[in-house]
């Protein structure tokens, strides 16, 4: 996924293949069968341009992040959410608890009073 989110543009498996083998040895088919699933998955995009796949992530890094924690939050009863919720906090460093507040202040709605 970190290939297609830094890309400026939708990749072939061919493109894909080669920007992950600088990294990683990867054989063809494997690339080919994950974007495949992907795709099935419904977490990338793909559009034939010829003979080939074009394959473009559906939302960005953040997005599909903030949806995964989302989607696994809602699978959660409410005291296990409320568990869960207790020790992500209690991992996070200072500035991501500041970050945190930060945001719980700009969602809260404003009292008009």
């Amino acid at each position: 996924m970190d290939v297609l989110w830094d890309s400026d543009g939708d990749l072939s498996v061919r493109e894909v293949h080669e920007r992950l083998g600088e990294q990683r040895d990867l054989a063809y088919t494997t690339v080919m069968t994950v974007l495949d699933r992907l795709a099935k998955k419904k977490v990338v995009t793909r559009s034939r341009d010829g003979r080939a796949w074009q394959y473009s992530p559906v939302g960005s890094r953040e997005e599909m992040t903030a949806a995964s924690m989302r989607n696994t939050l809602e699978s959660l009863d409410s005291g296990d959410r409320k568990a869960a919720m207790l020790h992500f906090i209690g991992g996070a460093s200072k500035e991501e608890i500041a970050d945190l507040q930060a945001l719980l202040e700009a969602a809260s709605p404003k009292s008009s009073g």
